[in-house]
């Protein structure tokens, strides 16, 4: 049972998503909540594995409160709840580690679904925003955000891990990713894991956003030493 906690300041969107993940049989909803304080109340009270959270909230926002989350409970799964218009807001939330966003009004389908890909350690990010993220990925490379990754690792990695790291910054998805390399989607899943673990990084956003800041270009090579 995948325990979830809602926070959302619009009373009506909060009663709606809780109607509705009441009626799936492996989720179970803990709290439904008005903002970011109310969360970390929640959270002392209930053990979630997932917080859908919504971005622009009153007391404390979606970003702040993820980024409190992320340091002091750090399993617990975050799915950002946004619009088109909070991109900032947004990557920020995934930088300070939530497991992805969904945009407002997804189905019960896809929001169950995404709720189980991100308590099973995958990266959940709305297909019709995914060009979005790529392109303030790179704006987040441009700003200073640096993601370190130790030089004597990177040196060490094979080529089809150079590769899948491309692809994961490319915005590909692990089914994609095998079928450009000819590989199982589970041989891909536990590449991805290896590369996580060698890296010392958090997640798949993670990894994505050091590859773009890395220019790591899609043949997957590239001379760290060139690297600003």
């Amino acid at each position: 049972m995948i325990k979830v906690i809602i926070a959302d300041d619009q009373e009506l969107i909060r009663q709606s998503l809780q109607i509705v993940l009441d009626l799936e049989e492996n989720i179970k909803v803990l709290d439904a909540v008005a903002n970011g304080n109310e969360v970390l109340e929640a959270i002392k009270r209930e053990e979630p594995d997932v917080i859908l959270m919504d971005i622009r909230m009153p007391e404390l926002d979606g970003v702040m409160c993820t980024k409190i989350i992320k340091e002091k409970y750090p399993n617990i799964k975050i799915i950002i709840l946004t619009t088109f218009d909070d991109d900032e807001y947004v990557f920020n939330a995934l930088k300070y580690g939530a497991s992805g966003y969904l945009l407002k009004g997804t189905s019960t389908k896809e929001l169950a679904g995404a709720i189980e890909k991100v308590y099973n350690g995958t990266a959940m990010i709305n297909e019709d925003i995914t060009s979005k993220v790529l392109r303030f990925f790179s704006q987040m490379a441009n700003s200073g955000s640096e993601i370190v990754v130790n030089p004597e690792i990177v040196t060490d990695l094979k080529e089809n891990e150079l590769k899948i790291i491309s692809l994961i910054g490319q915005g590909l998805s692990n089914k994609e990713i095998a079928d450009k390399l000819y590989l199982s989607n589970g041989t891909v899943r536990n590449m991805i894991s290896t590369i996580l673990s060698k890296c010392n990084l958090r997640d798949r956003t993670q990894l994505a956003i050091w590859a773009v800041e890395n220019r790591i270009t899609s043949t997957g090579i590239f001379n760290y030493e060139d690297l600003d």
